[in-house]
């Protein structure tokens, strides 16, 4: 299913007060660089940083051009959490968001939370490319690295990394104002936080490096997706977003080498799912990058097996953008005998049987699809989906009522939900499913008055009005407390 939410662009910047640099810096000696980033338990505690995670989530979910792509999102938090298994130190839940940004970066923050730019599916050759990026995230979350710079900071400037905080979540809600105030709050403390900063990214760098190498992937892959950085500088007048924040003096690439070179190149072949990744992005979300598309299309068409099922994916996908549906259809089908149980050519085409308005065929195939994976959560949204464009709308109630209990932090849940409610007339579930998308994204005002207008709907004393009353109690006290998110 093709779910698009649009919000406005945000210019994401963060990773430069969170460090989540993506370019490392190694050391020759894996073993000599200090573990400074583990404590930091005096500043914040751990469920401060889960909270405060949890308050910045719901602001970028309201200000940035997320992906909600079941699929895209899937991918990345299963190979995300490929990798924390196989972290150090880790005391937080960790979530995977996808940004649609043509810029390459990326960025964590607060609570276990890393945010990727869409762009690192063009540049990363392969997946422990994509991985190593993944792994220096994670690294800065597990050793608390933004927790131990306000730390280090407390004692000489003990109001501006709250101030920056502030800043940062005022940015999100409304940027010109954000970015005066940020710019501000950072002019006196700017020198410091760059010495706290090679610190960090080099601890980064090594713990990353670790969790790579034990995940499987090629730990050379680091020091291969730096070069890539660094061949693009040569081409461009202003050089990628990434290293604006990040610089590359030759240095780190010499040090990226020598701490990749103490291990021996692991074979590490890229999963059929990193590809259709890949080429989903680019055919579906970046608009402007057909060349690229057209030359890893080309590329893929001429490897080994999985690449050419990428390619002919690939293909499918720029048809059925092209509203070529029934040539889209041919090749899906040809994929579909091969592998009849891959979500991604399922997905594509369900979409297709909606588009020709064959909506029974996408129903059948989805839930013969939920008999071999009942829990496949791009499975289950997808047939929501089918049955709301079906008209089987209780159908769709019922599973979407399932799915946003499992699943309360999908903004496609509620608004499926939403919208399966108001084809039944239902204005009350309507108004409780617009709310919860609502605060989602940080909007509490009009959750609480969706939330407000349904208690005002129902029987005086009735369960529902008691049900919506205590939810209006539970938003207040969401919404107080992210106001007070902050050291």
């Amino acid at each position: 299913m093709t779910k698009k939410l649009k919000y406005p662009l945000l210019a994401v910047f963060m990773s430069a007060l969170i460090h989540g640099a993506i370019l490392p810096a190694y050391s020759s000696v894996e073993d000599t660089l200090p573990d400074i980033g583990t404590t930091a338990g005096g500043t914040l505690s751990i469920n401060q940083e889960i909270i405060m995670g949890d308050a910045i989530t719901r602001q970028i979910r309201g200000s940035t051009p997320l992906i909600y792509d079941p699929l895209l999102t899937q991918y990345i938090n299963k190979l995300g959490q490929r990798l924390v298994t196989n972290a150090d130190s880790v005391k937080t839940p960790f979530k995977f968001y996808l940004v649609n940004n043509p810029n390459i970066n990326a960025y964590a923050y607060f609570g276990g939370n890393v945010v990727l730019h869409s762009a690192l599916f063009r540049y990363s050759q392969n997946e422990s490319q994509l991985a190593s990026v993944m792994a220096h995230e994670i690294s800065h979350v597990t050793q608390r690295h933004l927790a131990r710079m306000m730390e280090d900071q407390k004692a000489t400037t003990p109001l501006a990394i709250a101030g920056t905080i502030g800043s940062l979540l005022l940015v999100m809600a409304n940027p010109q104002a954000g970015f005066a105030a940020l710019t501000g709050t950072m002019a006196g403390m700017q020198q410091g936080m760059i010495s706290f900063t090679q610190a960090n990214e080099q601890e980064a760098d090594r713990i990353g490096l670790q969790t790579l190498r034990r995940s499987g992937f090629d730990p050379h892959a680091m020091a291969d997706f730096m070069q890539i950085m660094s061949d693009q500088t040569r081409y461009m007048s202003k050089p990628p977003e990434i290293l604006l924040t990040h610089p590359l003096p030759d240095s780190r690439l010499a040090d990226a080498r020598n701490r990749s070179n103490q291990y021996p190149k692991v074979s590490a072949p890229s999963s059929l799912d990193f590809m259709l990744a890949r080429v989903r992005i680019l055919s579906m979300y970046s608009a402007d990058q057909k060349i690229a598309l057209d030359q890893i299309l080309d590329n893929y068409s001429k490897g080994n097996a999985q690449e050419q099922l990428a390619a002919k994916y690939g293909q499918a996908l720029q048809l059925s953008q092209d509203k070529k549906y029934a040539e889209a259809g041919a090749i899906l089908s040809e994929l579909l005998a091969k592998q009849p149980d891959n979500p991604w050519f399922i997905d594509s085409m369900t979409d297709i049987d909606i588009e020709q308005k064959q909506v029974g065929k996408a129903v059948t195939r989805l839930q013969n699809a939920l008999k071999k994976s009942p829990k496949n959560t791009v499975f289950i949204v997808n047939l929501a989906n089918a049955y709301v464009n079906s008209g089987q709308y209780q159908d769709a109630s019922k599973l979407l009522n399932k799915y946003t209990f499992d699943y309360p932090d999908d903004p496609i849940g509620w608004d499926l939900l939403a919208e399966a409610s108001a084809k039944q007339g239902d204005r009350n579930a309507e108004l409780a499913a617009y709310a919860e998308g609502m605060a989602l994204r940080g909007n509490y005002d009009t959750a609480i008055n969706y939330l407000s207008e349904a208690s005002r709907r129902s029987r005086l004393g009735s369960y529902d009005q008691l049900r919506f009353d205590a939810r209006i109690d539970e938003l207040t006290r969401l919404k107080e407390r992210d106001s007070n998110a902050k050291p």
